[in-house]
């Protein structure tokens, strides 16, 4: 029997992996391969699940994908998660590939040790991400990381750089991200810089995740030789998800908003300038603004940059617009929907996601609940009160 083909996509926190995968996805769709993916967020909140079934190539009811929350699979009951979603799966879909999207706290070496000895599949690519505008402003062009990575190590100490360093060292294709926002001679020095990490793989800059599929499924099979002593002298130590055993240190912690009020957009606008400082790692989530009631949006940053990308029109926004040209069964199952969120504004809401440092996520967390509106302001802007916006307004869909 041939194993089927798996792709991994790893890399820390905000290095593109979800629209890196969305883009995959999108090429095996138009050249007819059958897939199958299984998402992990360390987070409890689904975000990058929601992102991929948005897609509407993979879903819950065709077998063909699986979100683990709430768990990472670098640890024992993640990796036994992922064992009995795939045994799960592939009695109900045999897919041509599958891709494996993992948490940014997730180190790669506990799912190539499971995908090492598994009889149906076969690992064919590691990918890992790396944000090079994070790496070039924190790490000094990169220059700074394999000499944080060794200091770790002679101390004997377990830290975000470890990871970052892992990440790189265990991979098979090397990918730069967000090279659109940094000049060619920078994004080469910042891959010169981190080369050494792993020479013998290729690396390739990136943007919006255009990565070529018909490339990547021709090069060879991963090999597990060439990381055989990095496994040995890391298996011992990977036993835990990286990110708990990082917030031992005090180093990441995650916190989960949860409100169905919108933003005041100048109070978001002040709070992202203002009190989002280095240690917020990753932040993302579904919001909405109350000059722009219909449309369901994505807050989505990482490190210094932010991106708002419209997902959506809500299904209350869409019932309340005269010309929907709604069918009397489309306008009842979208009220059902609605009916099923309990919500007073239906079913908008904001939920967010903040992962950083436990001193600047306390702060920034409470910032951004004091930027949802006050009971004062909802009667206000119910009775046609117009708020401040500064954030833009031609919002497109990213595709």
């Amino acid at each position: 029997m041939n194993r089927i083909p798996v792709i991994i996509i790893n890399g820390f926190l905000g290095a593109g992996k979800t629209t890196l995968m969305k883009n995959l996805l999108t090429q095996a769709n138009r050249n007819h391969l059958a897939v199958s993916v299984i998402v992990n967020d360390m987070s409890d909140l689904d975000v990058d699940g929601v992102l991929i079934a948005n897609t509407e190539i993979v879903n819950i009811a065709n077998n063909n994908f699986v979100s683990i929350t709430s768990d990472s699979i670098s640890s024992q009951s993640g990796i036994k998660t992922v064992d009995k979603a795939i045994k799960n799966m592939l009695r109900h879909y045999l897919p041509d590939v599958i891709f494996v999207e993992t948490s940014g706290g997730s180190h790669p070496l506990p799912l190539i040790k499971y995908l090492q000895t598994h009889e149906r599949l076969q690992l064919k690519s590691l990918l890992s991400l790396v944000d090079i505008v994070m790496l070039n402003d924190d790490y000094n062009g990169g220059k700074a990381l394999i000499p944080a990575f060794q200091e770790n190590l002679f101390y004997g100490k377990r830290r975000i750089e470890n990871l970052l360093a892992e990440q790189i060292m265990f991979c098979s294709t090397l990918l730069l991200t967000k090279k659109d926002r940094l000049s060619f001679d920078i994004v080469t020095d910042v891959a010169k810089a981190i080369h050494p990490l792993n020479p013998y793989v290729n690396v390739i800059a990136v943007s919006w995740g255009n990565l070529k599929l018909a490339e990547l499924l021709t090069l060879p099979d991963y090999d597990f030789n060439r990381v055989g002593l990095l496994i040995r002298e890391l298996e011992d130590t990977i036993t835990v998800e990286e990110a708990k055993i990082s917030a031992q240190n005090g180093e990441i912690i995650s916190r989960v908003i949860k409100d169905d009020r919108p933003f005041h957009p100048q109070r978001l606008w002040e709070t992202y300038h203002y009190f989002m400082g280095m240690g917020i790692y990753r932040s993302k989530g579904f919001f909405w603004l109350p000059g722009r009631p219909d449309m369901a949006l994505l807050w989505n940053q990482a490190a210094g940059s932010i991106n708002l990308e419209f997902i959506s029109y809500w299904n209350s926004g869409v019932l309340a617009d005269p010309d929907n040209h709604l069918t009397h069964e489309e306008r009842s199952v979208l009220q059902k929907k609605v009916n099923k969120t309990m919500g007073r504004f239906g079913d908008r809401r904001c939920h967010l996601t903040i992962i950083g440092r436990s001193d600047e996520v306390h702060d920034f967390t409470s910032a951004l609940i004091n930027c949802f509106l006050s009971e004062e302001e909802i009667v206000w802007w119910q009775s046609g009160g117009v708020f401040a916006d500064p954030w833009p307004v031609n919002i497109s869909r990213l595709n």
